[in-house]
């Protein structure tokens, strides 16, 4: 039962130069990880006298801070403060200072292509993300030392030409480069190195991220207390068109946005499926070659993605860290939907912590995809 008293603290530190700002614990703590999403971190500091409420007052800033969930000395989150709110209760509570966080990642979101990019001909498509991250950091306080590490190259060649008049978002364009048929994925993570200094990572992998773990074990009943197994077809398409850049009409002509021609599922319609449609926009494309990358991933996607299962554990009988993210797991269950009993491979792809307080256990909710 040891685990249960893990401690957990926030470390504060100063965005750019990742100076240390102060170290305050935080009740109501909870926050989550993600493979090719932005995690999100709430947490409250309480304020009980002037004095607290200065150093939190000063080591708090949003956009100017960094924050670390350190749990037992070891990082687990990082991440960048972007709401605070202090907040003053009944005479008898102290005041408290509710913070919203998110991932480095979210950095990327403020940020955006303001300037000419140069053209990519035959370019690894990991070679361009991080181009596009070296991009967003260039110039005068933009550098967070937010660095790409995983896979280098991929083997798979893009053309991809960014149009900075319409302003987009680094991490959009980094989104929808790996969003793609034979994409890649990514993942923003803060951890401590060798030398226990703190780093900022976007790591890359191709075709996926994959972990160092061997697959892990969870038992319903066991260590397991809860699960969602969610079936969702209202999503689902066996038929895609996907709609691409319209161009500029030329006189008085009349234009329309480019079309996709990715072919249909027939083997799920010769399998007894109906015929159930879907589309998507992507309005920057102008190519055809690649609007039907894009027209096949997103069928592939409506087609073989269910809702996302959702695993409760306990992290004293389960020790599971973020540092698994991407690994294996095998669930094994026995109850009244599977009375035969049933053994499910997933792929853990993210992970909500919640830490202990006094009345209920520190846990985890883990989401899983399929292997």
């Amino acid at each position: 039962m040891a685990l249960l008293t893990a401690a957990y603290r926030l470390i504060f530190t100063d965005l750019v130069t990742d100076q240390l700002l102060d170290v305050l614990p935080a009740t109501q703590l909870e926050f989550d990880d993600w493979i090719g999403k932005t995690g999100q971190l709430s947490a409250q500091i309480a304020l009980p006298d002037p004095q607290t409420a200065a150093r939190a007052r000063s080591a708090t800033i949003p956009a100017r801070t960094a924050v670390w969930v350190e749990r037992d000395r070891e990082i687990w989150w990082g991440g960048i403060i972007w709401q605070r709110t202090p907040t003053a209760a009944s005479r008898n509570e102290p005041m408290t200072l509710a913070l919203q966080a998110a991932t480095f990642d979210s950095y990327l979101a403020r940020r955006e292509l303001d300037s000419p990019l140069p053209a990519f001909a035959q370019a690894d498509q990991l070679t361009i993300a991080q181009a596009l991250l070296d991009r967003a950091q260039e110039g005068p306080g933009a550098d967070i030392g937010l660095a790409a590490v995983g896979d280098a190259t991929s083997g798979v060649l893009r053309h991809r030409t960014y149009e900075w008049h319409d302003l987009p978002r680094y991490l959009d364009l980094l989104d929808q480069l790996s969003r793609v048929e034979n994409g890649f994925e990514w993942r923003a993570r803060g951890r401590r190195d060798e030398s226990g200094r703190r780093v900022r990572e976007l790591f890359l992998g191709y075709p996926r991220i994959r972990s160092a773990y061997t697959e892990i074990v969870l038992d319903h009943p066991g260590p397991v207390l809860q699960y969602k197994l969610p079936e969702d077809a209202t999503g689902k398409a066996t038929h895609w068109t996907s709609r691409g850049a319209t161009p500029t009409p030329k006189g008085d002509e009349t234009t329309y946005p480019l079309i996709s021609q990715p072919p249909p599922l027939l083997t799920a319609i010769e399998d007894g499926w109906p015929r159930l449609d879907g589309s998507s926009d992507h309005p920057t494309v102008e190519h055809t070659a690649t609007l039907d990358e894009h027209a096949r991933h997103d069928l592939a996607d409506a087609w073989n993605t269910d809702p996302i299962p959702e695993v409760t554990v306990q992290l004293d009988t389960t020790p599971i860290t973020p540092a698994m993210l991407g690994a294996t797991v095998r669930l094994r269950i026995h109850d009244a939907w599977h009375p035969d009993g049933a053994s499910l491979h997933y792929r853990l792809v993210g992970m909500a912590v919640t830490p202990p307080d006094r009345a209920t256990p520190e846990s985890a909710r883990l989401y899983l995809n399929a292997v």
